[in-house]
């Protein structure tokens, strides 16, 4: 396994292809740290003997001890663990743990592969277990791209005015194949080893070309990664452990981009792009069972301490709405927990998480996220909208009246007040912030996406049956 040196070490020595602001930087470019230092803490906590039950699995293609992060689930354990995993590790970095886009992808290739192999002859999946043991040996970090810009909505890949709207093969060589199109929303893909693609939707027949998925170095020439990064505001002198952390996001472009047939994982059977898409979404969607109770673990402890902090933790209205937020985060791990338990065995061998259950879980984690934040907007007031920058806090002329006047509970330092409000400031009122309440309502499919999917494997002929028997209406 890596360390968090050799990750970063990594990264130094890709060729440039990062754009910020009409920039082409280098990945150790500041905007990038922040994002960076989150990834690194998967390699921290691996290294730590403490957590090695946590953070590492065996391989069930080598046997060697690797990252769980790169990890096939071969078990309803391994589920519970990558779930478990994922909380602990959002609630430490106050967010996104990010690299769960890596393992998820590998997961659902792992499933798709073997089933397109066995239905259509191919053999994706010899290829995929072959790039596998390449990933997990060199402990990599990957991004999944698979949303494409998808130009008109309301027309396929193929009937698109501009054909490249979806990612599509453009040649097939003897050696590999040649795509061009661009993915979007790529979290993680200015600070990874490798962009793993993956189809967005289901395909007909004639959107062959575009039912494609492989997997490339992300330095990969022809690969154009335009990016914007977030992190909350950083601090002179009042530190703290949650401005260290950030992330970015890249429209990922390919212009013309080779991948030899080795990194190839489908191309052209249109049945299995949607069965790819979907998997991927259910792998995603169970990662955010644990990230995004985390997130509200972050929101709740927040909510409360600034309750405490502006002395009225004992109110009913506050009691209520944290009992709102402890609903919200449990609900949704506690579903994840269901959808592990009922998981079902992939031919591959890999376990697949209950569909029902991690969309179920998913879609009340999306719906609630402005809720959520709505709730410490409440209970904090109005400062963290108008907390004067910290350099006012470190002024000698305003130094000590911004003190008196920030005061609350006499118990309670003016120190800490400040700290506390500076955190709901990042919280609420960052740019971070906001990406990140955006992110929390689509990042792995929007809600209404979930609905689909809920809609497309409930049985709700089986409930029919139930009315019906109840009313004496027969068959």
């Amino acid at each position: 396994m890596r360390t968090a040196e050799q990750y970063r070490e990594k990264l130094r020595s890709m060729r440039k292809n990062v754009y910020i602001n009409g920039q082409l930087l280098e990945r150790d470019d500041p905007q990038l740290i922040p994002g960076q230092n989150v990834i690194a803490e998967t390699f921290n906590f691996a290294a730590d003997p403490k957590y090695a039950d946590l953070m590492t699995a065996k391989s069930h293609i080598t046997g060697k001890t690797i990252n769980r992060f790169t990890h096939i689930h071969q078990s309803v354990d391994d589920l519970l663990k990558k779930q478990e995993m994922t909380r602990f590790l959002c609630q430490h970095v106050g967010g996104c743990i990010q690299r769960c886009m890596g393992v998820d992808a590998l997961n659902a290739l792992s499933v798709v592969t073997k089933d397109c192999d066995l239905a259509m002859g191919t053999n994706y999946h010899e290829r995929f277990l072959k790039y596998l043991e390449y990933y997990q040996e060199n402990d990599l970090v990957g991004n999944c791209a698979q949303t494409d810009v998808k130009g008109d909505r309301m027309k396929r890949p193929h009937e698109q005015v501009d054909p490249d709207l979806y990612l599509r093969v453009v040649e097939k060589r003897s050696d590999g194949i040649v795509v061009r199109g661009a993915k979007a929303h790529n979290t993680i893909a200015p600070y990874a080893d490798e962009i793993i693609v993956v189809p967005t939707r289901f395909m007909t027949e004639k959107d062959a070309d575009w039912a494609v998925a492989f997997a490339v170095p992300a330095d990969t020439e022809g690969v154009y990664l335009v990016c914007r990064a977030t992190a909350p505001r950083q601090r002179k002198e009042f530190k703290a452990p949650i401005e260290q952390y950030g992330s970015a996001d890249s429209l990922t472009i390919f212009d013309n981009v080779f991948v030899p047939w080795e990194r190839v994982f489908l191309c052209g059977e249109t049945k299995f792009a949607g069965q790819l898409a979907i998997q991927f979404a259910n792998y995603h969607r169970h990662s955010y069972t644990g990230c995004k109770p985390a997130v509200t673990d972050v929101i709740m402890g927040a909510t409360a301490l600034v309750a405490e902090y502006n002395g009225v933790a004992k109110a009913p209205h506050v009691r209520d709405k944290l009992a709102d937020l402890v609903a919200v985060a449990e609900l949704v791990y506690g579903t994840g927990i269901a959808s592990a338990v009922k998981a079902s065995k992939a031919a591959s061998g890999t376990y697949v998480p209950n569909f029902v259950y991690t969309n179920v879980a998913r879609y009340h984690a999306g719906v609630n996220v402005y809720h959520e934040h709505e709730i410490l907007a409440d209970i904090a007031g109005g400062l963290p909208a108008t907390l004067p920058p910290e350099g006012d806090f470190l002024n000698p002329v305003t130094r000590d009246l911004l003190n008196k006047y920030i005061m609350r509970n006499p118990e309670i330092s003016a120190d800490d007040v400040h700290r506390c409000f500076r955190l709901c400031s990042d919280m609420l009122c960052s740019a971070h912030a906001g990406v990140s309440q955006v992110a929390g309502i689509h990042g792995g499919g929007s809600p209404i996406m979930e609905k689909i999917a809920i809609m497309g494997m409930y049985d709700i002929n089986a409930k029919k049956k139930i009315a019906k028997r109840l009313a004496g209406i027969e068959e």
